[in-house]
């Protein structure tokens, strides 16, 4: 019951008024504790386990390594983990929801900021405030739709024509290089080191709105997002790889997005492997048929992912994240590990 007092008749300035800050892999060292955790069970193993696979990935020269995200992790800390993967060069191509790029990345990077909040507060006060909840996470509407409208802005500025969500992404990347009010953004640091970033449902985000705007503004000549053609740039990407592995936060389109990549080199006719390893951090529950929680075991039915390497981790990613991230940044190995720059593909 305490956790409910003094929750009714804020103001907004009361309610914002704690910034979530984002967790520095770098600042403390994890591999003793990841090592301890092999000897041990449940999801402390599968940890283990799964940093683990994620060092062999990285020990790999021949594998391309695929980031997917999905869910609010970014928004709850782990925003600075995925920019440092790509700035240490743990990850090669990323897949994403649009909230995860544009609602919590390009947010914050426009200066904005997520804020400590309660499950518990009355969500009628917080709409009254313009405040929209993520669990216990806050954000300022007032400021979401000042994104919505900087997107808008940058469509403005763009030849009309069909993009890919990576394309769009770039053109972002490229507009914070001197727009930016907090350097070092996922967009920013993936746009410098040649890491391109898909969102195959793009518009189910602060992007959508923003492209709606600019379509309203420009009916005639304005840009569109091509998610087709985005799919073969994915999959030329998985062509291209000798081999390959998955390093999935959550499931949704992201995980499926990349996995299908194998299916559609197949229907291309060209010869690929299956991903090679594959490692999904998730609490979805697979009972319900779910794509985006089902097994990796099952998606090995489906000729996408091989059974030699890989781990589902049954746990909420920013309690086991931080750990595998931080055993992989002082193991070191990322240091030996040539940049593949798929970006430069595409020009």
């Amino acid at each position: 019951m305490s956790n409910k007092k003094n929750l009714g008749h804020n103001s907004k300035k009361d309610l914002l008024n704690k910034t979530v800050e984002h967790i520095d892999i770098t600042s403390f060292d994890a591999r003793r504790i990841i090592s301890s955790m092999k000897n041990m069970s449940f999801v402390s193993r599968e940890t283990a386990n799964a940093s683990n696979i994620f060092n062999e990935m990285i020990k790999d020269k021949n594998c391309t390594i695929f980031l997917t995200l999905a869910g609010s992790t970014s928004a709850a800390g782990c925003m600075h983990i995925y920019r440092d993967m790509v700035k240490f060069n743990m990850v090669d191509a990323i897949i994403a929801t649009g909230a995860s790029i544009i609602d919590m990345d390009f947010f914050e990077a426009l200066g904005f900021k997520h804020y400590q909040g309660s499950q518990f507060q009355d969500d009628v006060e917080l709409r009254k405030n313009y405040i929209d909840r993520i669990y216990d996470t806050y954000i300022d509407e007032d400021e979401l739709q000042i994104c919505d409208k900087v997107i808008c802005e940058i469509a403005d500025g763009l030849k009309p024509k069909s993009y890919t969500s990576r394309e769009f992404i770039s053109e972002i990347g490229k507009y914070l290089k001197s727009n930016s009010k907090k350097k070092g953004s996922l967009i920013e640091t993936a746009y410098d080191n040649n890491v391109p970033i898909f969102c195959p449902a793009f518009t189910d985000s602060s992007a959508g709105f923003g492209l709606v705007m600019h379509q309203e503004k420009n009916p005639e000549k304005h840009i569109t997002i091509d998610s087709v053609r985005e799919f073969r740039e994915l999959t030329e990407i998985k062509i291209r790889s000798k081999g390959s592995g998955l390093f999935m936060i959550g499931g949704g389109v992201p995980k499926n997005f990349i996995q299908d990549t194998v299916i559609c080199a197949e229907l291309l006719g060209k010869k690929v492997d299956m991903h090679k390893y594959a490692i999904q951090i998730t609490v979805a529950d697979s009972r319900d048929g779910a794509c985006s929680s089902s097994t990796l075991k099952e998606a090995s039915s489906w000729g996408k992912v091989d059974l030699s390497k890989e781990q589902m981790v049954f746990a909420e990613a920013t309690t086991v994240l931080p750990l595998i991230a931080s055993d992989i940044y002082h193991k070191g190995d990322w240091k030996k590990r040539n940049r593949k720059n798929f970006s430069k593909i595409f020009r």
